[in-house]
């Protein structure tokens, strides 16, 4: 899949994320991992169940992110939901904090991948909560879409 930055190899997405949230801005951030981590993502084993990012003392952090330890590891292996610190500008910090504390938006991750330098990298979004008839309004929605696809299919034939 080609990307305008690059190429991505491997990408793993939060699908839970876009039914609970309205996505308002995205951010693309570096990641810290441990040798163990980026192993195990190769593999394929990650889990965004009830992952969230927050700023603490300036910095950046993922928390709950579920990465399983690495299948060949010993000793030397990570703690599987260890909070992992995200890579942004000073400017992008202070900016997301403002619209966070402003407008009581939160961070959540969208999608993980990496690209074709090896780099993992991280879309974060500045998202507003859906209220349950939101989601109920877009599920029906959605139907409605699928169905009238349907009908125009059979109609062509």
């Amino acid at each position: 899949m080609a990307e305008k930055k690059g190429i991505r190899i491997k990408e793993f997405r939060n699908r839970k994320a876009a039914h609970n949230y309205y996505f308002v801005q995205e951010i693309e951030a570096g990641i810290v991992l441990m040798g163990t981590e980026i192993k195990s993502l190769r593999e394929g084993k990650l889990s965004f169940k009830d992952c969230y990012a927050g700023i603490d003392e300036g910095e950046v952090w993922l928390y709950n992110l579920h990465i399983s330890p690495y299948s060949h590891g010993g000793y030397s292996n990570h703690d599987p939901e260890r909070r992992r610190k995200l890579l942004l500008n000073r400017r992008e910090i202070n900016r997301l904090k403002a619209k966070i504390d402003e407008l009581g938006m939160t961070l959540v991750p969208k999608d993980l991948y990496i690209n074709g330098q090896g780099k993992v990298k991280l879309t974060l979004c500045l998202a507003k909560g859906k209220r349950l008839y939101d989601k109920r309004d877009v599920m029906q929605e959605e139907t409605m879409k699928r169905e009238s696809e349907r009908t125009m299919k059979n109609l062509r034939m």
